[in-house]
């Protein structure tokens, strides 16, 4: 893991922090975590333990918080712009990076059922339709949705997102 870019900090996007300890260890080095300023707030609240200094070697994240401006930032050679978006009532980033972006704004597809503040699949295929990327991943999809059987429903450039999914970003496509 070379860094981790959250969008806000709701609970199912920040409570798997934890899991990154193997990642430590393996790589022997902090991983920088990337968000707005109240996104990094509530990450140091909510996770006290990993920002408070008392940090043990065995069973603590290392973690370099870096609070976003708005401004462009690089990781790894790529620059990474933020993009300001709506969810809900929540002002959230999306990123704008090499030939990608990843915006909740068009790509949540929680489930099929309306909800107040995800978008459905019906409704992410509309923007999908109307944007017209070659591809598009739907992400923050939850346990309603099976993945085999939700993916014979959509277009062939339109995948559900996965663990592990790798998608390449600086060859144009």
């Amino acid at each position: 893991v070379d860094a981790i870019l959250f969008t806000h900090a709701h609970a199912d996007h920040i409570m798997g922090l934890d899991d990154l300890r193997p990642f430590n260890f393996r790589q022997r080095a902090s991983i920088p975590v990337y968000g707005s300023r109240e996104t990094i707030a509530t990450l140091r609240r909510v996770f006290d333990y990993v920002f408070a200094g008392h940090k043990s070697e065995s069973s603590i994240p290392r973690l370099e918080p870096h609070v976003l401006d708005g401004e462009p930032f690089e990781i790894l050679g790529v620059e990474f712009v933020p993009i300001l978006l709506r969810h809900g009532r929540t002002e959230v980033y999306g990123y704008r990076f090499g030939s990608a972006a990843y915006l909740l704004l068009f790509l949540d597809a929680l489930r099929n059922r309306p909800h107040p503040t995800h978008t459905t699949v019906e409704r992410a295929l509309e923007h999908v339709a109307e944007i017209a990327p070659r591809r598009a991943y739907f992400t923050h999809i939850c346990h309603d949705l099976p993945h085999a059987e939700t993916e014979k429903r959509l277009p062939p450039h339109v995948r559900l997102a996965y663990d592990g999914l790798q998608i390449s970003v600086g060859g144009g496509e």
